[in-house]
């Protein structure tokens, strides 16, 4: 979902992501599910919002694509993140140079133990992993992301403490 604002070489766009932190138990302990984005950062899936389609819904829709998952548990809404970028290579959303407000809201979603992930290549994904809760706010690239992954491992904590 995107809107356009002004007009001409001043034009910005607003667009709309939709994403999760996945997780799952291990005998390990919970890990949490990282893919390496096409600008080498360690990340969480995330995708536009298509026309009619819910919020929620985008998310787990982004998740499975990106990570190649196909069962996946809504657990609680994150929140949303938004920031501002230029894009530089241009896309089926943007053309280049466009300037764009983006919104990402989140959703911890829950995979189950055996679950393995596959990279979309496709949406140029180098690499996709699981991380010991433990080790993620030092393994997630993005410092933005940080409140939603924050509370992601609260809900984590929490859960497999209550189990």
């Amino acid at each position: 979902m995107k809107h356009e604002l002004g007009k001409g070489r001043h034009t910005a766009r607003i667009e709309y992501s939709a994403g999760g932190v996945v997780f799952r138990r291990t005998p390990q302990g919970p890990q949490i599910a990282f893919l390496l984005d096409p600008f080498h950062k360690w990340t969480f899936a995330k995708g536009h919002i298509e026309r009619g389609e819910s919020v929620r819904a985008a998310a787990v829709r982004e998740v499975k694509e990106e990570m190649g998952i196909r069962t996946l548990r809504v657990v609680a809404p994150l929140g949303r993140i938004d920031w501002w970028f230029t894009e530089r290579r241009g896309t089926a959303h943007s053309p280049r140079g466009v300037r764009i407000r983006k919104f990402a809201y989140y959703f911890l979603m829950e995979a189950p133990s055996h679950t393995r992930l596959i990279a979309q290549k496709s949406e140029l994904i180098k690499a996709v992993r699981w991380v010991p809760v433990s080790s993620a706010l030092q393994f997630s690239s993005y410092k933005d992301g940080r409140p939603i992954l924050e509370r992601a491992l609260d809900h984590v904590r929490n859960l497999v403490q209550n189990k």
